[in-house]
């Protein structure tokens, strides 16, 4: 019996600490996080010009479909001893692609923004997450009242 409640136990606190890795971004936010990587993301051009249309504020846009921007891990590193060493790697289900200077610092300072937790650790501050998937709703972004615009991702491994 005893090793039945600690199994149980045991459960609780597995689904517990897996679901507290599970984040979620909404609003302002997720449209920059979605903005910024859709940059880089292997996605269809016409909905590329779609999101950079709706980062800038462009919300009469003729795209009526939801857009998805995905990446499946997002790693960046600035440091506070090399003060010029800034990069990000970005991983996509079918490529990588590497940022250095100002387009890794526009994507580290946007995923600081959007409340993504940072880790350091001798000289080096990183950013980091996996499983980014946003979601853009056009009608709803049109509507002007704060939301369309919706992220769920991971902490990094």
């Amino acid at each position: 019996m005893k090793l039945a409640k600690l199994a149980v136990a045991f459960s609780v606190l597995a689904a517990t600490a897996s679901a507290a890795s599970a984040a979620s971004i909404t609003g302002q936010a997720a449209l920059a996080l979605a903005g910024v990587v859709a940059l880089y993301a292997p996605m269809p051009a016409a909905n590329k010009k779609a999101v950079a249309a709706l980062f800038k504020g462009d919300t009469n846009f003729p795209y009526p479909n939801k857009v998805t921007v995905a990446a499946e891990k997002i790693v960046c590193r600035t440091s506070n001893v090399d003060i010029t060493a800034r990069s990000c790697e970005l991983t996509f289900k079918t490529s990588t692609k590497a940022l250095k200077g100002r387009e890794a610092n526009e994507l580290y300072s946007t995923e600081a923004m959007a409340g993504i937790p940072s880790d350091g650790a001798a000289g080096s501050n990183f950013e980091s997450l996996s499983k980014l998937s946003c979601t853009l709703d056009p009608k709803v972004l049109k509507q002007k009242g704060g939301g369309g615009a919706e992220c769920s991702y991971e902490a990094a491994n």
